[in-house]
C-alpha cells in the first residue's frame, strides 16, 4: 500500500520536468477547468487558460500570478470551432507540456425536444474539440519526447444515459480515444489519461434540479489534484472510491439493461 502511495506520488519538480514549462487548460472559466488550472500552477507550470468569458480568464489569470508566482496567459476561443482551437496552438514560443481538455457542453432533455443544433454543439464542444486538441498538442510533444494530454470522462458514458444520451456518448468517446492514445503515445514519451468523474460540485451543477449532491460528488479541486497526480497512470482513472464501484457496477456486473435503467432513475428528473 505505501509502495502504492509513493508510485503515484509526483514531486512538483518532477512533475514541472515531465509535464513543463506550459500547461493549457481549454474550458477554464470556472469550476472544474479553473480547478485544473490552479492545480497546474500550484506544481509550478506556466498556464495559458482559454475560455468563452473573457472576464472570468481575466480574474482567474491575476490570481494565479499573484498566488503562484507563475506566468499566465488567456484567450477568448469557443472551443466549437476548430479554427479558434488551431489558433491556440499557434504561439510558438509557448512549449505545452501539459494539455488539458476539460470544456463540456450539456443541454438536458429528451432526444426528441433537443434542436438539430444543440446536438451539433455537444459533438463539436465535446468530441470533436478534444479529437483536434489532442492531435495538436501530440504533433508538439513527440518533438520533445515529453508531455501529458488529459481528457475529462464520465461516469455518465459508462451506459446509455437518459436525457443527456448524446452528451454520453460524447463521453465515451473520450474515454476510448484516450485508452487508444494511451498505448499509442506512450513509446513517443506522451502520458494520455482520461478522467472518468462522477457529479462535480461544479456551478453547472448547482444549475440542475438535483436536491441534493448524489453519491460520490466531489468537488472541482478533488478531481483536478487526483486525475494530475495520477497523470502516467493512465489510461482511465476514476475518482472517488464511491464512483469506482459505480462504475464497476454499471459497467461490468449489471446486465446492460439494467445498468441503463438505473440510469433512467438518476436522470429523468434532471
Amino acid at each position: 500500500m505505501l509502495k502504492d502511495f509513493f508510485y503515484f506520488y509526483h514531486p512538483m519538480k518532477d512533475f514541472t520536468k515531465k509535464y513543463g514549462p506550459w500547461a493549457l487548460v481549454a474550458g477554464a472559466s470556472e469550476g472544474l477547468g479553473e480547478a485544473f488550472a490552479v492545480e497546474a500552477a500550484r506544481r509550478g507550470l506556466n498556464v495559458l487558460i482559454a475560455a468563452r468569458r473573457l472576464d472570468k480568464l481575466q480574474d482567474l489569470a491575476a490570481s494565479l500570478e499573484g498566488r503562484f508566482g507563475v506566468e499566465v496567459k488567456y484567450r477568448q476561443a469557443d472551443l466549437a470551432d476548430p479554427a479558434q482551437i488551431r489558433a491556440l496552438f499557434l504561439h510558438q514560443e509557448l512549449t505545452f507540456g501539459l494539455v488539458i481538455y476539460n470544456a463540456a457542453y450539456a443541454p438536458i432533455g429528451w432526444f426528441t425536444d433537443l434542436a438539430p443544433e444543440n446536438l451539433e454543439k455537444i459533438v463539436a464542444v465535446n468530441a470533436q474539440g478534444p479529437l483536434l486538441v489532442a492531435k495538436l498538442a501530440s504533433d508538439r510533444m513527440k518533438e520533445l519526447k515529453k508531455g501529458g494530454i488529459v481528457l475529462m470522462s464520465s461516469l455518465a458514458g459508462t451506459q446509455g444515459s437518459p436525457k443527456i444520451a448524446t452528451y454520453a456518448a460524447t463521453k465515451a468517446f473520450n474515454m476510448i480515444l484516450a485508452e487508444g492514445l494511451w498505448k499509442e503515445l506512450k513509446p513517443l514519451g506522451i502520458d494520455v489519461l482520461a478522467s472518468c468523474a462522477g457529479a462535480i460540485l461544479t456551478p453547472g451543477y448547482g444549475n440542475t434540479k438535483h436536491q441534493k449532491p448524489a453519491p460520490g460528488s466531489m468537488t472541482p479541486q478533488q478531481v483536478a489534484s487526483f486525475t494530475l497526480d495520477r497523470l502516467g497512470r493512465g489510461p482511465v482513472v476514476v475518482p472517488g472510491t464511491t464512483n469506482k464501484l459505480a462504475r464497476l457496477l454499471m459497467g461490468r456486473l449489471l446486465p446492460r439493461r439494467l445498468a441503463i435503467a438505473l440510469m433512467h432513475q438518476q436522470t429523468k428528473n434532471l
